[in-house]
């Protein structure tokens, strides 16, 4: 039997040491058992939120742009030279009648497009 008391006294002391803790860190039990409690964690939690969806929407727009820039810089910066018509660089707004045509000239052919040597191979 005298351990049984040892083991109440000693759950006793640490009971009330647990009491005193919470009543120096959150103040009275009257105190703490508020509506306010609830009402502080749900703005909190709404603050929370919003900070956190401004944090996502941010990001995405910081992510697009500088796609966007490389991009715009990869094609400005294209190893190829742009697409020409007879030495004049091609426009969007010219209609395409009234562009001239290119002529591919092939072995064999002259710039007439007639062709002064007999083919090869027959």
């Amino acid at each position: 039997m005298p351990h049984n008391s040892d083991a109440v006294l000693l759950e006793s002391v640490s009971t009330h040491r647990r009491r005193l803790r919470q009543a120096f860190l959150l103040g009275r039990l009257a105190d703490r058992r508020q509506v306010n409690d609830n009402v502080k964690r749900l703005i909190g939690s709404i603050v929370l939120a919003a900070v956190a969806g401004v944090g996502c929407l941010g990001y995405s727009f910081v992510t697009t742009t500088l796609a966007k820039q490389a991009a715009a810089t990869a094609a400005t910066s294209s190893p190829f030279p742009a697409p020409t018509t007879n030495g004049t660089p091609a426009t969007n707004g010219t209609p395409a009648a009234n562009r001239t045509p290119t002529t591919i000239y092939t072995p064999g052919s002259t710039p007439g497009g007639d062709s002064t040597r007999a083919p090869e191979g027959k």
